[in-house]
């Protein structure tokens, strides 16, 4: 790779910042999946089920999943620059890239520096978020905090996993569930705060090893059960907060986007909370689990069938491994 020698001229490290106090907007969406889709007739026999046993348990049909030559940090390269030309942004206006991700390609350096470099973002600060399927949520906040600020002015946020490189293909609780795939949205300062709702997050340690990927063999494990009762414990709960938060009532809004675990927990949240069907978003599938980047997969899923536009309310919700959890609302689109 050609280190590219830093500039000395002092105004290509100008800030773009916005005054104190304003808010931030979430303008565009852009991903990047694997060429390859896998059904679940050609996983299935690997782990003594039936096809219609995976469907019935995690709502899976099928899933995209990287070839061994192919890189996250490519993906999330393809994922930031649609995002960005959607958005009108050029990539020197970028000033923070984040990578929400738990599958780098190399242990280091972060992915976020390569990927701000392959587009071309000579100006953006870059480094890489880990919290799991909550990675996503986290790296929003951090975007948010940074351009609500004053600190920045645009912000690159990417969601993105290669699960399958750490998931045993003999292991019935993860091999149906986890894929591939990359997410990017764009952030930027507006003049109308309140487009995206206070981020609520939160952890419980108590519960690392429900999910966890051991050094030993670096591959995924999970206790199904207590993951489920826990994951729609958390995600009915930060939906409240979230929305109480962002002072408006979950009639007021238009979509819930979860983290696409399974189709059984977005069941599952939506009966407790009284959501219709219609109003919560249920992609997984043909994208299974995409741990960070299941969330800005189903923004662009939804913008796809024409259920997202600009001005409409949005809950985004999301847990993980750690335990970790968070919700916010937003108001898509730009001011």
């Amino acid at each position: 790779m050609t280190v590219t020698t830093p500039s000395t001229d002092a105004r290509s490290h100008e800030s773009i910042q916005p005054a104190t106090g304003v808010g931030s907007a979430m303008v565009s969406v852009g991903v990047s999946l694997p060429q390859m889709v896998v059904g679940n007739a050609e996983i299935a026999p690997q782990i003594g089920v039936s096809d219609e046993w995976i469907v019935r348990r995690t709502g899976i049909h099928s899933r995209h999943i990287a070839a061994p030559q192919e890189r996250l940090a490519t993906h999330a390269i393809d994922a930031g620059a649609l995002a960005l030309a959607r958005a009108g942004v050029a990539p020197e206006d970028v000033e923070l890239v984040l990578v929400a991700t738990t599958t780098p390609d190399e242990v280091m350096p972060n992915s976020a520096p390569l990927v701000a470099h392959g587009l071309g973002a000579r100006r953006a600060g870059a480094f890489d978020i880990g919290a799991a399927c909550t990675g996503f949520l986290s790296a929003l906040a951090v975007g948010v905090g940074q351009i609500e600020s004053g600190r920045c002015g645009c912000a690159l946020v990417i969601g993105a996993d290669f699960m399958s490189r750490i998931t045993d293909p003999g292991d019935r609780s993860t091999a149906a569930v986890f894929a591939d795939g990359v997410g990017a949205v764009v952030l930027r300062a507006t003049g109308y705060p309140g487009r995206i709702g206070p981020i609520v997050l939160g952890s419980d340690g108590a519960g690392a090893d429900h999910i966890f990927v051991p050094r030993t063999d670096g591959k995924i494990r999970m206790q199904g059960h207590e993951t489920f009762r826990e994951a729609v414990a958390r995600l009915t709960l930060s939906t409240l907060q979230a929305a109480h938060a962002a002072r408006v009532d979950l009639a007021d809004i238009d979509l819930f986007v979860y983290h696409q675990a399974n189709g059984r927990i977005l069941s599952a949240v939506g009966e407790k909370l009284n959501i219709p069907p219609e109003r919560v978003v249920d992609c997984i599938g043909q994208y299974g689990n995409t741990s960070a980047a299941t969330i800005p997969l189903a923004l662009a899923h939804s913008e796809a069938e024409g259920r997202l536009a600009p001005g409409q309310r949005v809950l985004l919700g999301a847990f993980g491994a750690g335990f970790t959890w968070g919700a916010t609302v937003v108001q898509w689109g730009a001011a």
